[in-house]
């Protein structure tokens, strides 16, 4: 009984978060557009199956997923786990000491995009509009590449005390050079890419990582070292998604090259033709 008034309330509660996209999109549609609803009952059935889902996930992510990540960010990050390895037990940690919590949150950040249902809806959207050019997993496992990267090296910045800042403008430096070389197809995804990913699988894991690590390193302040990932996982899908692109530019006009070159007669073979491997 305990289970299904938890259940009912969640229900309730997304009821109430999704009853104002319901009104907008049927207010528009009877009152500014005046058109009937097409496939009206489908329209129901389907808005049922999405409060049903909602409602069991976010049941499903409190019980289980966010607990257990919790607790992994506390082991993980606790000085007793870390001195393990170490001779000196009472040696002063380095930042190489923390390799586990590097791993750990380069593995949390690359799964938790995988299931992430926003981005596999944005990757199902850019491989219809594409007419297939984009792939889905393609998407997906860049920018699942790209949060995994962020977060580690949003784990070091906490373990070594680095201003936050620093690591932010490199980044968006890095990605406005990127903006004028990578394919333009491609910019407007990758910057979409940085925001889909921060959403309701990712936030959770990744906060609770930044602040069970800044509770545990002495010397920081889990107000001012435990937020931030959530940054470096929106900055740096952007990079993978459109590294991702330009090297997938770059090997295909490698490919027409040589497809030329084959065609041609060795006598005339054009200059810069890739060597055969």
């Amino acid at each position: 009984m305990t289970l299904l008034r938890e259940l009912l309330e969640v229900l309730l509660a997304t009821i109430v978060d999704v009853l104002p996209i319901v009104v907008i999109l049927f207010g528009f549609q009877l009152l500014v557009i005046r058109r009937p609803i097409p496939n009206l009952r489908k329209v129901v059935i389907g808005f049922f199956y999405v409060l049903l889902g909602l409602a069991l996930f976010l049941m499903g992510l409190e019980k289980a997923l966010f607990p257990v990540g919790e607790l992994m960010a506390k082991q993980l990050t606790d000085p007793d786990f870390i001195r393990r390895g170490i001779a000196d037990s009472a040696a002063v940690l380095r930042w190489d000491d923390y390799y586990w919590v590097y791993i750990f949150a380069f593995a949390i950040g690359a799964s938790t995009t995988i299931a992430e249902p926003s981005l596999i809806a944005v990757a199902i959207k850019a491989n219809e509009v594409s007419g297939g050019a984009i792939g889905v997993w393609g998407l997906r496992i860049a920018v699942a590449l790209g949060v995994a990267v962020g977060i580690s090296l949003g784990a070091y910045r906490i373990v070594t005390g680095y201003p936050i800042h620093y690591f932010i403008i490199a980044g968006y430096m890095v990605v406005v050079i990127q903006t004028f070389f990578a394919p333009k197809l491609i910019v407007p995804l990758a910057y979409d890419s940085g925001g889909v990913t921060t959403s309701t699988v990712t936030v959770p894991l990744v906060a609770a990582l930044g602040l069970g690590l800044a509770q545990t390193v002495p010397g920081r302040s889990a107000l001012i070292d435990g937020f931030g990932l959530i940054a470096f996982a929106s900055l740096f899908p952007m990079m993978s998604v459109m590294g991702y692109a330009q090297l997938s530019g770059w090997l295909a006009q490698r490919r027409k090259r040589r497809q030329q070159c084959n065609a041609s007669e060795p006598a005339r073979e054009p200059r810069g033709c890739p060597t055969q491997e």
